[in-house]
């Protein structure tokens, strides 16, 4: 695989002979309605719970979403404020002529009122646009109003694929700021009409409180919306639940969830900073549960009930799973936070259930996936960086360990992974994540590597969407990391708010005639930061 280096300019809107066809002012509208756009025009205060008024009809309180969108289907999310039957009805046209009609699940309290209906049978390549109402279960009289959205099948044949990734959703203390327009990162990555989006991971801030004001170093004022379950960290599964229903009252966030698709993973703010499994927390005295066990259970309910994700039939909490979007792209989405030993500075010389950071039961089904895959390109969706150092205190957080030497400790389970890639001809890997809170691009090369078995590869790391900038990290010469690009705030400076600029996403474009690839980095106002162009190796 080659690459070249292009100049920054800006990339135009991928192209589709469908989206101009569709009302998209009407779209959006259908789409974000619900939590109201008063939400946003107010003062920071902290919100009241909306009342059920006797006789009245059932609402769609957090706009619609679609995810894990295959060739012919997907998955369909929305939520309701009582309970209620999902009525999805959907149609290859936004005049819903010959419309189907699906009668879903029942919203019950034990789901939060979310509901999920799993669309199937569509054609390949194709626009759908979907309408969800609600039935009320005590009035079967009664049926809310519809939210409509629409998604983008995978295709059939090879033709041009656009998506778009980032992660980093309201943390460090930055949440919606009415005065900021809201979360405006959304509406850019909306503006591009992309596929899919993939996030990766930190969609919210479980351990990060949200103050209705911050002071910022210019003398002005941020200012949040706040509700209840956001003004503490989360313990309960109502605590994080309040914390996704906090991110949809975003009204960026709900038109850009109507308009594309999601291919959701997790990393530690779902549940808490840097949580490994046998966890316990220390001196924190905030936390009144102290077992990360039973904080990433309840962490986990509430990420699947709010998340438009496809339940994995063989283990309904499973995160991980192959996303293939036609001929050209499977996307690898991992978790790389259930199964992980404890963060330590013990960097161990062989490989154990200490050293594991996917773990074997996940390293194994991503080599036999991968190894199946006839896809052109293969996205291997982390929400983690491989090669740059993330501490946790004295322990290491992430894979690299600052060691610089031949691989120890977590390097040992990605060099094996780095390893069979090569041995086994798999061709056209790369990786895409984010969590370190700035932009970058990562070429591997074995030349320069103290581990050498493996064939070069890119990295691409994007965020944050809305939190606080930090970085950039020290990278670990272990695996060859070339610093090819990188966008971060100047040295002493840290968890820069929003409006400072530093917020970023990164795009990607298939050309389905060449097949090449073409990974742009962003900023928050859509303009190009860095570009390159890989050519897929035969």
């Amino acid at each position: 695989m080659s690459a070249k280096r292009t100049p920054p300019a800006q990339t135009p809107s991928p192209k589709s002979p469908l989206w101009p066809s569709i009302s998209r002012r009407w779209l959006l509208r259908a789409g974000t309605a619900g939590v109201g756009t008063a939400l946003l025009s107010g003062p920071s205060l902290l919100m009241p719970r909306p009342a059920l008024a006797q006789g009245s009809r059932p609402l769609i309180t957090h706009g619609v979403q679609s995810g894990d969108v295959s060739a012919d289907g997907a998955v369909i999310w929305a939520r309701t404020d009582r309970p209620a039957r999902m009525i999805v009805e959907y149609a290859t046209s936004d005049g819903f002529a010959d419309a189907s009609r699906i009668a879903g699940p029942a919203a019950l309290d034990v789901s939060d009122f979310t509901a999920r209906t799993v669309l199937t049978g569509l054609p390949a390549g194709q626009d759908v646009f979907y309408r969800v109402s609600f039935e009320d279960l005590s009035d079967l009289a009664s049926l809310s109003e519809p939210l409509t959205g629409r998604f983008r099948t995978a295709p059939a044949d090879k033709r041009d694929v656009n998506f778009v990734w980032g992660g980093d959703v309201a943390g460090q203390g930055w949440g919606i700021n009415p005065g900021f327009g809201g979360m405006t990162i959304f509406k850019s990555m909306t503006d591009l009409t992309p596929d899919f989006f993939i996030h990766s991971g930190d969609s919210i801030y479980a351990d990060g409180p949200i103050k209705a004001e911050v002071a910022l170093p210019d003398g002005t004022t941020w200012k949040n919306i706040v509700t209840e379950e956001k003004s503490k960290v989360c313990q309960t599964l109502a605590d994080y639940r309040g914390a996704y229903k906090y991110n949809l009252m975003d009204e960026n966030l709900r038109a850009f969830n109507a308009a594309v698709p999601m291919l959701a993973q997790w990393d530690d703010h779902e549940t808490r900073n840097n949580w490994y499994p046998r966890q316990v927390i220390g001196n924190d005295d905030r936390y009144q549960v102290k077992s990360l066990a039973l904080l990433s259970a309840n962490a986990s309910q509430a990420f699947r009930e709010y998340m438009p994700m496809r339940t994995q039939p063989e283990d309904a909490e499973r995160i991980y799973r192959v996303v293939r979007y036609g001929p050209l792209l499977d996307v690898f989405m991992l978790d790389m936070r259930n199964y992980r030993g404890d963060n330590s500075k013990d960097l161990q010389p062989t490989a154990g259930p200490d050293t594991a950071f996917m773990g074997p039961q996940q390293i194994a089904w991503l080599k036999q996936e991968l190894k199946a895959s006839k896809a052109v390109w293969k996205a291997i969706a982390a929400d983690m960086p491989i090669g740059l150092v993330v501490p946790d205190g004295d322990n290491i957080e992430a894979i690299a360990n600052k060691d610089g030497g031949p691989p120890l400790g977590r390097e040992l389970e990605i060099a094996d992974l780095l390893s069979f890639i090569k041995q086994n001809g798999i061709v056209n890997t790369v990786w895409f994540t984010a969590d370190v809170h700035y932009a970058a691009a990562h070429y591997y090369d074995p030349n320069q590597a103290k581990f050498q078995d493996f064939e070069p590869f890119w990295e691409f790391v994007s965020g944050p969407l809305n939190a606080g900038t930090f970085g950039p990290n020290e990278l670990d010469p272990t695996f060859g990391p070339q610093l090819k690009f990188i966008k971060a705030p100047d040295a002493g400076q840290s968890n820069l708010a929003p409006s400072a600029g530093y917020q970023f996403f990164g795009h990607v474009h298939i050309d389905g005639a060449s097949t090449a690839m073409t990974v742009t980095l962003k900023d928050m106002k859509n303009q190009d930061l860095f570009q390159v162009e890989l050519t897929p190796a035969v």
